[in-house]
């Protein structure tokens, strides 16, 4: 070696340093960037009227707030996680439904920024800015529902989290990791049950990575995977332990086990494919290119051999996704969420692959930025399309024409207006899949029936349930009942039962005067009719809902 070469080998290396401190600078500036552009979006829509998903989960975590446990007074099949963070996002942010959109802007802000430290450790910091970009729009998308804070949301970041530990936890060896690792994706778990998909996934990557291994260390094997699934254990088991301390434990486990099952085997194979077919065709939408760009990191391991050994992630991420989105084989539109970090991820290496291949190929090198211009293209147009609901329509309007007739926006006056008449401890109940309603009351139900799809369900528990809400419901004599005349509400099919109308019928009838009548004439138009103008008026739409006072003794 010359004292040329000893001078400027420093020189050089000094030089690949800087050049990669830039790169990690400007890769953080993008992602900065990409979390400015959808927070502005959000900030936007955060009095998006809840629906009925977010109305339940703000109801019930709205009564851990006051010390009422999950699935005393609020039943439904979700495990408890999600109502945790409701509680968690309510007691910092207010009880309003911005507050709700507040804690899911920051879900989905950690969310992407998780998918870019993913992306970039495995396919480098172009794959992770264009994975994080394309996770950040496509979970904003109408679509899939994205600016309501599903559970699906709760699900992924942990689920991310714990599968970037996962990975430092393989490369390190050390126990510790593995068991954190394993504690994030039970917490995904916790959030809903399908979650249960990022846990197996977790143990199958960990047992192929042990697998490929030339000498597997059994001990550090079995530690290891110990860890793991004492992590992914541990959330569960100490959530049971706190239910049954609190005498809700039987009523957890029907709902979110016994129920649960008849309602994720309810639908045939050749329905749930129908569904399956039109819905992802509607989720995709606007955002194909970004879709297109992810079969392109797809199959970019037949050339790009150094992205090989994170073929299997890749494809093993994809599959148990999927998965994840088949349960009941409903494959409704947010239920798509949980496939978007697969498909973001992919997007970004198929873009970082491409880029690569021209670079590599001599002439067509100048074209190496192709690519990238094309994801930019592919961005700009899915954004193009949706403009109106990202840009102009106020949240009101943008919950209408998403919704279509569905009472969401009427539900903030009914909730008012049982609020302002009256007293903190009165008791309600709202016939309909309305809970958002209880919620912007303040005012609990009489009934843990809070979401009525079951009752109207094919299953074995249907009448049951009916006979049990019509027993709370009398038992409880609430002040105010809220009848919902709007179909999306119940969902009844042929083969429902029906006691539940022929007893509101009779019931309401004898024991309660209308007091409120909200007919949904058009997505700009409701008409609100109070007190005497109520009693009089006739409906013009077939979607409303009645608002009924209980009888005083003189009335009767």
């Amino acid at each position: 070696m010359t004292q040329n070469d000893v001078s400027t080998e420093p020189a050089a290396d000094k030089a690949v340093q800087g050049k990669s401190r830039a790169s990690w600078h400007w890769a953080w500036l993008l992602v900065a960037l990409i979390i400015a552009f959808v927070v502005i979006i959000r900030i936007r829509l955060l009095d998006f009227p809840l629906e009925r998903d977010e109305g339940e989960l703000a109801y019930a975590g709205q009564l851990m707030l006051q010390g009422v446990p999950p699935y005393k007074l609020a039943y439904h099949m979700k495990l408890p996680g999600a109502y945790g963070a409701y509680a968690l996002f309510l007691a910092l942010l207010g009880q309003t439904q911005a507050a709700v959109h507040w804690g899911l802007l920051l879900i989905n802000a950690s969310t992407i920024i998780v998918i870019y430290l993913l992306g970039s450790r495995l396919f480098g910091r172009l794959a992770g800015v264009v994975a994080c970009a394309s996770y950040g729009l496509l979970s904003l998308s109408p679509s899939v529902l994205g600016f309501s804070a599903h559970t699906e949301h709760f699900v992924v970041l942990p689920a991310l989290g714990g599968i970037l530990l996962l990975l430092k936890a393989i490369e390190t060896g050390r126990v510790w990791w593995y068991f954190g690792s394993g504690v994030l994706v039970g917490l995904a778990f916790l959030m809903k049950q399908h979650g249960m998909v990022f846990v197996v996934f977790g143990a199958l990557y960990f047992i192929w990575s042990e697998w490929r291994k030339s000498e597997i260390d059994w001990r550090g094997a079995v530690a290891g995977g110990g860890a793991y699934s004492l992590g992914a254990v541990l959330p569960f088991a100490l959530t049971c332990l706190v239910l049954y301390a609190s005498g809700v434990f039987d009523k957890f486990w029907f709902w979110t086990f016994s129920y649960a099952r008849q309602y994720a085997t309810s639908l045939s194979i050749q329905d749930g494919f129908q569904i399956f077919l039109q819905n992802t065709t509607a989720v995709i939408g606007s955002s194909a290119l970004i879709w297109a760009l992810a079969g392109v990191g797809l199959i970019s391991f037949s050339w790009d051999r150094e992205r090989r050994d994170h073929a299997a992630f890749a494809i093993a991420f994809l599959i148990l996704s999927f998965i994840g989105v088949c349960p009941g084989f409903y494959f409704r539109s947010h239920y798509f969420i949980l496939m978007l970090p697969a498909v973001s991820l992919l997007a970004g290496l198929g873009v970082s692959s491409a880029r690569r291949y021209l670079m590599q190929r001599g002439n067509w090198a100048p074209w190496a930025a192709g690519p990238v211009l094309l994801f930019l293209v592919a961005f700009g147009y899915a954004v193009l399309q949706q403009k109106e609901f990202f840009f102009k329509m106020d949240p009101r309007m943008a919950s209408r024409v998403i919704y279509g007739g569905n009472p969401f926006p009427e539900s903030l006056e009914i909730g008012k207006y049982i609020r302002e008449h009256s007293d903190p401890g009165a008791r309600i109940a709202v016939i309909g899949s309305e809970p958002q309603i209880y919620f912007y009351s303040g005012r609990r139900s009489v009934t843990g029936y809070v979401i009525t799809y079951g009752l109207m369900e094919k299953q074995k528990y249907a009448l049951l349930m009916q006979k049990e809400m019509i027993a709370e419901i009398e038992g409880g004599r609430p002040e105010y009942v809220v009848f919902v005349n709007v179909a999306t509400s119940w969902l009844p099919g042929p083969g429902s039962e029906k006691l539940i109308f022929a007893w509101a019928d009779q019931y309401i009838g004898s024991q309660y005067d209308r007091e409120g009548l909200i007919d949904i004439l058009s997505k700009s138009q409701t008409e609100y009719r109070w007190g005497e103008d109520a009693k009089g008026y006739q409906p013009r739409s077939q979607y409303y809902l009645q608002v009924f006072r209980r009888k005083t003794s003189s009335d009767r």
